[in-house]
């Protein structure tokens, strides 16, 4: 059986490494307008409504515009804007966000692929919190470094181009610092808090990977866990999943010095490492992940193979 998949917005970046990962593959059909149709809405609604699938890789208030000229109610959606990622009729799509959470996925008509930065922060502090070490209102804070391929292409123009006067000569900063990152919201909802966390993302002179981490003084968490407390509940949590990973203590250690954002590049993969003092009452839980991979366009492919019955790992590394 042959699926059909239009990627609207294919030309930005997470629609052409969806693209990439869709290549070659027998069982799936990638219906594509041409350069000149793909802003005459005419054909993008007729491509809209034509698919199985729909991946909407467009800003909020297009990809919105795009969910209202789908008619045909067989088609289903996945959308990778920030639109529908709080939304109660959507399915949140990280699939290994909790038990039964991929039955949701590949039964979702209406799938929101995770924003790179929430999708990180998410898997540490959900099952933190849904185990009760964090408790929904405890003061949390989020320090982040993404790649500048996050940013999309006025980014990527502003630091490959070193002639320009601005972000193209900077190593290194931080941004958001009004504290309206438009990936709060949905991390504090979806990791279970009530109250908004602090989030610190900053971009770094490299095209893409990210890390994500977030500092426990153990000592003042109204559980008092224990480092290991930590390890086992993230364990016990990602516990048989091909694409997160909680790293060993003993692998942990090696990276105490070098833990290198730029790890886990081009594939859909996604390690937690917990790094702790227990003589100080600390621990730091961090992630690696690809911005582009588990955090855009791989985390999206493995929400298409979901709803289409077919392989998870399918065009995945």
């Amino acid at each position: 059986m042959i699926h059909t998949v239009f990627i609207d917005g294919e030309a930005g970046t997470t629609g052409l490494k969806i693209r990439e990962r869709l290549q070659g593959r027998d069982e799936i059909k990638v219906i594509e307008l041409s350069k000149k149709n793909r802003k005459i809405i005419e054909a993008r609604a007729e491509a809209l409504n034509s698919v199985d699938v729909a991946i909407l890789c467009l800003p909020e208030d297009v990809s919105k515009e795009a969910v209202s000229l789908i008619e045909n109610c067989n088609v289903r959606v996945i959308d990778a804007s920030v639109a529908y990622r709080t939304h109660s009729d959507w399915v949140y799509g990280f699939p290994e966000y909790e038990r039964g959470h991929r039955e949701k996925i590949i039964n979702a008509n209406r799938v929101s692929n995770p924003g790179c930065y929430a999708c990180g922060a998410i898997s540490i502090l959900h099952p933190l919190i849904k185990s009760g070490l964090i408790l929904k209102d405890d003061p949390v804070t989020i320090n982040a470094v993404s790649g500048y391929t996050g940013g999309g292409k006025k980014l990527i123009s502003e630091f490959q181009n070193t002639t320009l006067a601005s972000n193209g000569n900077k190593a290194f900063y931080h941004y958001a610092l009004n504290l309206e990152h438009k990936h709060t919201e949905e991390i504090r909802q979806h990791s279970g808090l009530t109250r908004r966390p602090i989030f610190v993302p900053s971009v770094g002179r490299f095209a893409q990977g990210m890390i994500v981490s977030v500092p426990l003084q153990l000592w003042a968490l109204s559980g008092k866990p224990k480092p290991g407390d930590i390890y086992n509940v993230l364990s016990d949590h990602y516990a048989g999943q091909r694409f997160v990973v909680v790293v060993d203590k003993e692998n942990t250690t090696k990276t105490f010095d070098n833990l290198d954002p730029e790890a886990l590049n081009n594939t859909n993969q996604l390690k937690l490492y917990v790094f702790e003092n227990e003589g100080h009452e600390q621990a730091v839980v961090a992630v690696i992940l690809d911005n582009l991979g588990k955090g855009a366009s791989g985390q999206a492919v493995q929400c298409l193979n979901l709803m289409l019955g077919l392989n998870e790992e399918k065009g995945l590394q």
